[in-house]
């Protein structure tokens, strides 16, 4: 029972859901949806509020004005894409804290939230705290 406990214990250390994300943009300054998607997918839709910083691009130049004591949270499609991982683990060697959204933007429209962008799907909005 211990061995599950630690292994749930640092699955939550890792993941945030889509509404626990919802929640924490909406409330909070601490947290920064991260698209790690090449910039065309970023266009055509991402989370409110997110920053488009693709995986493959990520470097300690490029991401040195990126504040460390912010929750980064990484992600991409979805399921099938693992643009989100490869980016959560970058950053996390780059020194940030970071999380990575289960399900990517297609769970995030599934729980019924809006996006931005050129074909953005409509659900619930929040104006951002930030």
């Amino acid at each position: 029972m211990k061995e599950q406990i630690e292994f749930y214990e640092k699955k939550l250390a890792f993941e945030i859901d889509p509404s626990d994300l919802y929640d924490e943009l909406k409330s909070k300054e601490n947290y920064i949806a991260v698209d790690t998607r090449k910039p065309f997918a970023f266009e055509k839709e991402h989370i409110p509020t997110a920053i488009n910083l693709p995986h493959r691009e990520m470097t300690q130049e490029n991401t040195r004005h990126l504040d460390k004591s912010k929750t980064y949270v990484c992600y991409c499609d979805g399921i099938g894409c693992n643009a989100s991982t490869k980016g959560a683990l970058k950053m996390t060697q780059l020194g940030f804290k970071v999380l990575e959204l289960i399900g990517g933007i297609e769970w995030w429209k599934f729980d019924g939230y809006s996006t931005q962008g050129a074909s953005p799907a409509k659900g619930s909005a929040f104006e951002c705290a930030c």
